[in-house]
Order: C-alpha cells, then structure tokens, then sequence
C-alpha cells in the first residue's frame, strides 16, 4: 500500500509534470520554485555572483541551479545531480499547417524515439515557446488540441496481426476541419500566447498528451503520467536541492550542491542546452572564476566532485520477462535503481556503485542494480558525457519504469519518494 508521504510526493511530481509540457516549460517551473525559495537568477551576460547562497540560469530548455555554502573557496567540490527535461514525441515542422479530405492537419516531425503506437487515440497539446521578430520568446501551450486517429479495423482486418506506423504518411494529427489554405495552426498558438501571429519568426513546438498524471491500481500502488522520463528526476533533483537549502547544515556544507537538468538527452545532447554542450562546464568553471580560483584551483575542484546521473530505467515486463538479464531483474517500487554497463553506455564503476550503497543505506532507501540483457541494445544518458566532458566521477542512476518512452509512462508511486531521499543526502553528505 502506497504510503501517505509518498502519495502527498507524487502529487506533488503531477503538478510538477503538468506545469512542464515542454522542455522550456519544466526549465522556467524549475526557475519559478527556485524564485520562490529564494534563489538568485544569473544571466549569462553578467558577471558571476560569488556570494553564498542559491543560483541559477536558464539556458533555453535547461536551467543549472547551484547552492554555496558561506564557507565555500575557489578549490571547493560539486555534488551535480544531472537530469533531462525533454520526452520523445513530435515536435511541429515549419509550414506546420497541413491536411487533406477536408481535414486540417500539422505537420509534425519525430522526436527521438517514442514509442509511436501509444501516441494514437489521444487528445494532444502543443506546447514550447514562439519567438517573435523583436527577438523576445513567449511559452505557449495549448488547450486539447490534437490527436492521431487510427485506421478502423473494418478498413485493416490484418491490423492486429502486426501493426505499422508510416512516420510521414500516418504521424499528423488532426486538430480541425476545414481548408488547409484558409486556416493558420501558428495563428492558433499565437492566440494562446497572447500575439500577433504575424510576429512569430521562429518557434521549438513539441506535443505531449492532455490527459493528467493519475495514481491507480491496487492500494493506490502505481503512477501513470507523461514524461515521467525524465521529470521524475528533475523533480527529484530540485525537491531535494531546495530542502538542502533550507537546512541548518547548508551554510557550512563541504560541497556546492547543483542540479543540472539539460535540454536534448533523447536526441543526443548534441546541443548548446544539452549534456555534450558547454553549459554545465560554463557554469563550474564560473563558480570557481568568481571565488578567485584559475586552472589550477579548477583541476582540484573537479578532482574533489561528484556526479549522479538520475534518469529512468526499465523495470522487469510481466508479458516479456525474456527481453532482461535473467539475474538482475529489477520491479516497481524495489527502489531506485543503479545502472550499470560493461561498455560505458552507462559510466557507473565499483567506486561510484560504493557510493550509491552508501547513500541508500544513509536515506534507509532500498536500490535495484539494473544491467540490460546481452542481446537486448542498451540505450545511454549524460552519465557517460558528463564523465567525459568534465573528467568528473559519475555514476548513473534513476526510477524503474514500464512503458518507457510511451506517452503515458508508469511507475511505482513510492519510487519516485525514495529518489528524492537519496537526492537529498546527496546535497547534504
């Protein structure tokens, strides 16, 4: 039975999700929470404020926040907690305005790697920001918008023999009828962001599913909602940041505690706001600048940080129990999980897993060890680009998920709980 602590959590996580429907959406409620706090917002332009206490910037869909202790020098340590604020899903193309037969349609492209059939027979929103040509950038999202009909059975009798989405031919949703010449999706999202459509010069338009996260099952033992990969860590990470915060021991802490939550993990980082990007070494690098520090002080903070890498994982499927590894077999609600590979997918090794015991056992939080089959592709997370990038030890962690990247993803509802616990002893060891 789902216990009323973590209930009053994952309430909190759905609220979370709900005011996040885009990646430049989580970022700005991160920001909004930190505000709320306390924290300091930086801009990249100006010079770095050294002082004690909380930070943090925004960089398009991703936002570092940071904690300095009043004892604090140029050579002190990092605890990064890292995460990802985008989903697989669609993102709108230009000319997005399409349809045929009297439908009205968008145009949209695949983003990462959904899992396309979970999409259909669900009412869409559309969310991201617009930016007009004063170069100013507006949040927009939309009411129930959208939805990916499928094909009735009566027209496919084969459907349930194999089932096979065409990404170009069968991907657009349709959001009204009428002429696609006579009617303006970007005017739609103009109105919802309050301007003149005829200013829009550019936009980052992503879909995600209307329908609310919600508790089920059995004594209230699960959770479904959207994007649980990866706003269960980011929320995690800034639940466990803002308690470490306002702690007694936050002041005098031998470490700057930092939540990094990057843009662009599902399509490869490769980005300016994404983990294989400069922003997080930016940011590190300007924390020790500001304290009076050059390479050599750098060098010596690095070599006394740390980073977890939180991201979701798979838990063991009832229906498909051959696609796991036979022995590490990890179930909803056993905990968080350590993830691990032999191959660097992920860039846990014996130190870091020592770590992780540690802190689970410190938090009394069970853990899962999680490792792919051998004949099963094992995806990846910044785990590995952090390690690389910062030559910083990291160690990759996350939830246990069915349905991962699905539109509608669930967990175990005393999950995510147990991840903020450790978070935080995390922030606070």
């Amino acid at each position: 039975m789902a216990t009323p602590e973590a209930l009053e959590y994952v309430k909190d996580l759905g609220s979370f999700v709900a005011a996040s429907p885009s990646s430049f959406h989580a970022a700005a409620e991160v920001a909004r929470r930190l505000d709320a706090a306390g924290f300091t917002a930086q801009a990249e332009a100006d010079a770095w404020d050294a002082a004690p206490g909380g930070h943090y910037t925004v960089r398009d869909g991703a936002v570092i926040a940071w904690h300095v202790p009043e004892t604090a020098t140029a050579t002190t340590g990092f605890h990064i907690l890292g995460s990802h604020t985008d989903s697989p899903g669609f993102k709108l193309k230009p000319k997005p305005t399409t349809g045929r037969e009297g439908w009205l349609q968008a145009g949209v492209e695949v983003y990462g790697g959904p899992l396309l059939n979970s999409w259909l027979d669900r009412e869409l929103i559309l969310a991201g920001r617009l930016v007009t040509a004063d170069g100013a950038e507006h949040l927009v999202r939309t009411g129930p918008l959208l939805r990916i009909p499928q094909l009735a059975i009566h027209l496919d009798r084969a459907v349930n023999d194999g089932f096979t989405l065409d990404k170009q031919a069968h991907a657009n949703p349709v959001w009204g009828l009428g002429n696609p010449s006579e009617a303006d999706l970007l005017a739609v999202l103009a109105a919802d962001a309050g301007v003149d459509p005829e200013t829009i010069s550019g936009y980052d338009i992503t879909t995600t599913i209307a329908q609310a996260p919600e508790v089920f099952g059995a004594d209230d033992v699960f959770l479904a909602s959207a994007r649980l990969d990866n706003l269960s860590s980011v929320h995690a990470s800034l639940r466990a940041l803002l308690d470490h915060a306002g702690s007694t021991g936050a002041a005098t802490a031998g470490h700057i505690a930092v939540l990094a939550a990057f843009d662009h993990e599902e399509v490869g980082s490769a980005s300016r706001s994404g983990a294989s990007g400069p922003f997080l070494q930016d940011v590190l690098e300007r924390i020790v600048d500001a304290a009076g520090g050059g390479v050599q002080e750098r060098a010596r903070a690095f070599a006394g940080s740390v980073c977890v890498s939180a991201d979701a994982g798979h838990a063991v499927h009832p229906n498909y129990a051959e696609r796991h590894d036979p022995a590490n077999r990890p179930v909803l609600g056993g905990g968080p999980l350590l993830k691990i590979n032999a191959n660097q997918r992920y860039t846990t090794d014996a130190v870091g897993a020592g770590l992780w015991a540690r802190l689970c056992a410190d938090a009394d939080v069970p853990y899962q060890e999680f490792v792919s089959s051998n004949v099963m592709p094992c995806g990846s997370t910044i785990g590995p680009l952090t390690a690389t990038r910062l030559g910083i030890r990291t160690v990759d962690v996350g939830i246990a998920l069915l349905s991962m990247h699905s539109a509608r993803e669930m967990c175990a509802v005393e999950d995510p709980l147990r991840l903020a616990r450790v978070a935080e002893g995390f922030f606070t060891a």
